[in-house]
């Protein structure tokens, strides 16, 4: 039982960075993107006893971590700002996608469901299978969106160019 809490504990070490800029790619502020990491580690901790197969961590984890930044932006929306003592988030750049800002940015302007495949497979290096089992959806809606979401993105950065 503590082998699987320390391969835990090991991989969610080890994979930090990538963690951070997935929080960040949904919630777009550098404190909310750390809060939903914290969260998502505090549920895999707890959670981790039950992971019958030490194999699935990385998808098991990954799904904990979008569900935890999706429920983040769930409840912002019915969160209403009070008056001027809202404040404008501060921008951050995120080093990671400091190499191509455009077609980021191109990615940010899609739909939850497709900015999510597009994340995971294309920053976070996952395949379709397992973007299937962690957003919970049929693998065959899985390539449906990532298809929708390259034609959208090539459609955006058609028209950013003009």
């Amino acid at each position: 039982m503590q082998d699987i809490y320390d391969c835990t504990v090991q991989y969610i070490i080890e994979n930090q960075n990538k963690f951070y800029r997935l929080a960040y790619s949904y919630v777009k502020e550098e404190q909310a993107a750390l809060d939903v990491i914290q969260n998502a580690i505090c549920r895999a901790l707890e959670g981790c006893f039950g992971l019958k197969n030490p194999l699935a961590l990385r998808t098991w984890f990954y799904r904990i971590l979008v569900n935890e930044a999706l429920q983040y932006l769930r409840k912002q929306k019915r969160e209403v700002p009070l008056g001027e003592e809202h404040t404008e988030a501060m921008t951050y750049e995120e080093p990671a996608f400091d190499e191509d800002k455009q077609a980021y940015e191109a990615v940010m302007q899609l739909s939850e469901p497709m900015k999510t495949v597009i994340i995971l497979h294309y920053y976070e290096d996952l395949t379709l299978k397992q973007i299937a089992e962690i957003t919970d959806t049929p693998l065959s809606t899985v390539k449906t969106r990532l298809y929708s979401a390259l034609k959208k993105l090539k459609l955006i950065l058609k028209e950013e160019e003009k």
